[in-house]
């Protein structure tokens, strides 16, 4: 009996024995949130990667079989990045302000260096400051950035401009694990050809499918991971898709199933773990947001390697009891020093009050300050904007930086474009999507907001006068266009002022796509606008009321949806770009 027993527990431990567990640990979308703070308001927040920073270790003392990646958007969006990138681009600080010391390298690669990052995924966004910013954030990683659907046109690329490896091969605890890289095919709708260079983008599943008939040749290895920066492409819970050409994951997984798991991005959405077919699909948060683990166990082949039985994931969220590693904020201090400085420079007057709660349902003050920069600068007909952030206030008084880069947070350009009344008109119509269509009583019942619509694609107009019928058709609600007192004809030539974005005819503003551009920018809008008023010295008193929404019975249901909504209470969650 005792020998039985002892042969049994001998045969469980060599079986024990043969089995590995391996930990891939992945963050997408950071944005340049290094530090834990919303740069709207100041006030800390439960994001950036001194946060998450804490996260990853405590994972990896878990798991000492593990790799670190990213999935990409990583250089830009925040203030912090920003200052940092004007001194790659310019040799200056933004405002003249002079850092401290030299800031020589990347803040987000100085800390994805500190934490031991394997690889990182190109995104869309390390385009938005011009290949010099790319190359630059490229050589201060100690880490590869993959992607194996961008290639590099003509025979031999310049040394400034090296293709990106498709993929890496590291052995994690005996297994041999491989990561391979694709980015949203979809970057040159977005980029103007000199931010993008001699870069371009291949089919995403293609490009996989060769990836992987490569690694299986070459390499052999026990498990493959896609990092993807591009969103799923697909609703699981209906099967209807969702902009497929952008966002690819879905497709990736249904046309390549040897792959073992996609940790993807891009969408600013977050997945904790679906399967298409046996491939295990992972979203963390944006903004170093949360944490995504995967764990797969392996078992020892026969013949030789490693033979994947089991995989689960999960996100580790970020909160605000979450310590910001020390390290990390050190490395970062001096960028953000500098940007903190910058962010409460006062440059203008508020001449009372001004509230974005209301900027999707009627004029407001803090929306005509946008279109008044962009008609300015653009010397435009018309100009279109949306509200990005229907949380911005600026108090009576000194306005600083941080409170009129607020109302405009992304790095988007202005665009000039050779358009028509028939343009501005099909714009409206498909801005007017965000509403619902009402009638009688029913406009006197919430909801009248479209969820299905994102609140930063409704477009707004300047230069002309118009209102929103809500009792008409999705498609038929413009009313009363006007173009300098008198109705706008469809054959009006106009020169429309748009940023980048819209001009390639995202979200819906396929009108615009294609169109002449006769001018663009040399800066961003949000710099555009914080110089506007730092000449002028005074931010609008109120807006021009040159639209509105009808019935009125709408309208008050509107606005009482927008005071309650989470959106308006809440910091903005980023989706998309």
């Amino acid at each position: 009996m005792r020998f039985s027993i002892l042969v049994l527990l001998l045969v469980s431990g060599a079986a024990r024995s043969q089995q590995a567990t391996v930990t891939i640990l992945a963050t997408t979308d950071m944005h340049g949130n290094l530090y834990p703070v919303d740069y709207v308001t100041g006030d800390p927040a439960a994001r950036g990667l001194a946060k998450a920073a804490t996260l990853i270790r405590a994972a990896e003392a878990e798991s000492p079989n593990h790799l670190l990646i990213d999935c990409g958007d990583t250089i830009q969006g925040t203030p912090l990045e920003y200052v940092y990138q004007s001194i790659v681009r310019t040799g200056t600080a933004p405002l003249g302000l002079a850092p401290a010391g030299p800031l020589t390298r990347d803040p987000m690669m100085l800390a994805m260096n500190r934490l031991g990052y394997a690889a990182m995924t190109l995104g869309n966004h390390e385009f938005n400051f011009g290949l010099k910013s790319l190359e630059q954030a490229r050589r201060d990683a100690a880490f590869p950035w993959l992607s194996a659907n961008t290639a590099v046109s003509g025979a031999a690329p310049r040394p400034a401009d090296p293709p990106f490896a498709p993929y890496i091969v590291k052995t994690v605890g005996g297994v041999k694990v491989a990561i391979v890289g694709i980015t949203t095919p979809a970057i040159p709708i977005w980029e103007k050809p000199e931010n993008i260079g001699p870069y371009r983008f291949l089919p995403a599943v293609d490009a996989l499918k060769k990836a992987v008939a490569e690694l299986r040749a070459r390499e052999r290895p026990d498990v493959i991971v896609v990092a993807a920066h591009a969103g799923l492409g697909r609703n699981l819970d209906t099967n209807q898709p969702e902009d497929p050409s952008e966002n690819v994951v879905y497709d990736l997984a249904a046309g390549v199933p040897e792959v073992d798991a996609i940790v993807f991005g891009h969408s600013h959405r977050q997945l904790e773990g679906r399967r298409v077919g046996n491939v295990l699909l992972v979203q963390p948060r944006n903004w170093a947001m949360s944490l995504a683990r995967i764990d797969f166990t392996l078992e020892r082949q026969t013949g030789g390697g490693w033979r994947v039985v089991d995989k689960k994931s999960r996100l580790i969220p970020v909160t605000a009891q979450t310590p910001a590693a020390d390290d990390i904020l050190a490395l970062g201090k001096p960028y953000e020093e500098l940007t903190e400085r910058y962010l409460n420079t006062p440059v203008a007057e508020a001449p009372r009050d001004l509230s974005a709660a209301l900027g999707r349902v009627e004029d407001t003050a803090i929306v005509d300050a946008v279109q008044q920069a962009q008609l300015y600068y653009s010397k435009a007909d018309v100009s279109l904007t949306a509200l990005f952030n229907p949380n911005v206030r600026v108090p009576r008084g000194q306005a600083t930086v941080r409170q009129i880069a607020a109302i405009y947070p992304y790095d988007n350009e202005l665009y000039v474009i050779e358009g028509n009344g028939r343009m501005v008109k099909d714009a409206l119509e498909n801005a007017a999507r965000y509403y619902l269509s009402c009638e009688g009583a029913r406009c006197s019942q919430p909801p009248l907001v479209n969820r299905g619509v994102i609140g930063y694609n409704y477009d707004m107009a300047e230069g002309v006068e118009y209102e929103i019928d809500l009792t008409r058709p999705e498609g038929d609600r413009i009313r009363n266009l006007r173009w300098k007192g008198a109705p706008l004809a469809p054959d009006r030539k106009l020169r429309l002022a748009v940023n980048n974005y819209r001009a390639a005819g995202s979200a819906g503003y396929s009108m615009f796509a294609g169109a002449k551009v006769i001018w663009r920018s040399q800066e961003e809008i949000r710099d555009m606008i914080v110089r506007y008023y730092t000449g002028r010295k005074a931010l609008p008193a109120g807006p021009d009321n040159n639209w509105r929404v009808i019935p009125e019975e709408a309208r008050r249901t509107l606005e009482k949806e927008a005071l309650s909504s989470s959106e308006a209470r809440c910091p903005i969650l980023r989706a998309e770009r």
